[in-house]
């Protein structure tokens, strides 16, 4: 999930000269198809299929091309997190957006928190160096203030992209990912979420089912260690001390015993029976993995189940591709994805606050959002609907490596059918991630400094706990004391 940081200055391969001329004549749409555009892909595509065929119709091209003529020679400036569909994304811009459009765009790619710092200080100096911001959802309150809502310029036929059709979003991942007290804020643009990943031929040999319930998880985890150690663990976590991976981990065991961060008062709920319970169910869990499950977070955590260290796992939606990899995994064909277990309850969302939603599929989405200090609102809008529309958002998710998709038509789309197999690439866990999406989903509370407290606060105390350094009620009540006091302190922006 995150990559060494980089920047990528988008330039067609075409002389300015060359360049000004077609914007001048409108010959832009042309320009970049054809071979180049697939071995550009090729080169590129780490699961080495070929590059998936557009869909872009003659309207939609027409669009950007008579529209962009407007702004051609314009530079939009985007920060994302460094990821395969970014990654992706960046290819098809370079070749297709800026040869239609004559519109330049310059894609910085950093890991999170890095993209996180250098968001912070373009809104604090309200300089505008960015048009556009990646959001991620635990940042949604903190931006709220500084992203313009797209909500006008969706009602504006004349800027509309052809087909865009908004409401193909997932409607859960335009309430939770990219909107923030009932105020859209942005464009859904990925998802990673929480499913289980389970070795076929090793349950099947021990004659275990796949786990359904939290009992029957913990059950098959210990007695595939029992059967298998020290060859095999019966479980690997992404446990890192002080990393958000950690609290992700926790976050799907305390929904899972009905708990949640905060109760419909807007205090922290860390002290209630529910509470302790997960975390003990999560520390029994902990038995049955690697001793390095503690200083891995989600990367590792994936590396250890792709060389054959476990047998089941909560994993990433977004890793389950490198399974099926034979130039990174020892378990091509025999891993199958499956929905994370059933809760032993559930919180309802009337009884929490900050917009928490319990579900034991965390999920860790972000949106694409512009900037409120951006002098280019309406190319940015252009560009956004572009990047997010379905063919783009297919080519992405198929050139990243099969990266979860935003919207409902993606997931019943030709291309994306067609890598439903064992092999680079695969699709074959998108049925099950948007079962995750729709049904099972939870949301952390969304509210200013909340990166903060997790990875300072919570973060921190988990990593004590299961290290063993201290124990369940000494964690529980030190993450109270932080809630609480971050939340007091931020009770007149609340």
């Amino acid at each position: 999930m995150h990559f060494p940081p980089r920047i990528y200055r988008f330039r067609n391969r075409i002389s300015r000269r060359t360049f000004l001329e077609a914007c001048a004549v409108g010959a832009l749409g042309t320009v970049g198809f054809g071979a180049g555009l697939a071995a550009s892909f090729n080169a590129f595509a780490s699961n080495g299929t070929l590059a998936s065929a557009s869909s872009m119709t003659d309207q939609q091209r027409e669009f950007l091309s008579s529209e962009g003529r407007r702004y051609c020679g314009l530079t939009l400036h985007i920060i994302t997190e460094d990821t395969p569909p970014s990654r992706a994304c960046r290819e098809i811009a370079v070749r297709e957006f800026a040869a239609l459009t004559g519109i330049d765009v310059d894609w910085e790619l950093a890991p999170l928190r890095r993209v996180l710092a250098k968001t912070l200080q373009d809104v604090n100096s309200k300089a505008g160096r960015y048009d556009i911001y990646y959001v991620d959802h635990s940042w949604l309150a903190t931006m709220s203030p500084h992203v313009h809502s797209p909500e006008p310029l969706l009602q504006n036929p004349e800027i509309a992209y052809p087909d865009f059709d908004f409401p193909d979003f997932l409607e859960a991942l335009v309430d939770k990912v990219a909107s923030h007290g009932g105020r859209l804020m942005g464009l859904p643009y990925d998802i990673p979420i929480l499913i289980m990943a389970y070795r076929r031929d090793v349950l099947d040999s021990l004659g275990l089912a796949p786990p359904r319930t939290l009992d029957e998880y913990q059950h098959v985890v210990q007695a595939v260690q029992e059967a298998r150690a020290p060859e095999m663990y019966g479980s690997v976590g992404q446990w890192k001390a002080g990393h958000y991976s950690l609290v992700c981990a926790m976050s799907s065991w305390l929904w899972g015993h009905g708990g949640s961060f905060f109760k419909s008062d807007g205090w922290p709920g860390f002290l209630d029976d529910q509470a302790a319970s997960a975390m003990r169910y999560m520390l029994e869990l902990g038995k049955y993995m690697p001793p390095g499950a503690t200083a891995w977070d989600w990367d590792g955590q994936g590396r250890s189940f792709a060389q054959g260290g476990a047998a089941v796992a909560i994993v990433w939606s977004e890793q389950f591709p490198l399974f099926d990899d034979p130039a990174r995994s020892s378990v091509v064909g025999l891993v199958e994805p499956s929905p994370c277990p059933q809760a032993l309850a559930l919180r309802p969302s009337s009884e929490t606050s900050f917009g928490e939603t319990p579900g034991v599929s965390h999920q860790g989405g972000s949106c694409l959002a512009l900037s409120s200090y951006s002098k280019n609102i309406t190319p940015a809008w252009m560009f956004m609907q572009w990047v997010t529309s379905r063919d783009v958002s297919v080519r992405a998710s198929l050139l990243g490596g099969g990266a979860s998709l935003m919207r409902r038509s993606c997931y019943e789309d030709p291309r994306i059918m067609a890598q439903k197999r064992v092999g680079p690439g695969t699709t074959r866990h998108l049925d099950v991630t948007l079962d995750a999406i729709t049904h099972n989903m939870g949301t952390e509370p969304h509210l200013s400094g909340w990166d903060q407290l997790v990875v300072n606060g919570f973060g921190v105390e988990l990593g004590r706990m299961v290290t063993g350094q201290q124990g369940v009620k000494e964690t529980l009540r030190a993450m109270q004391s932080a809630a609480g006091n971050h939340v007091r302190n931020l009770r007149p922006a609340v």
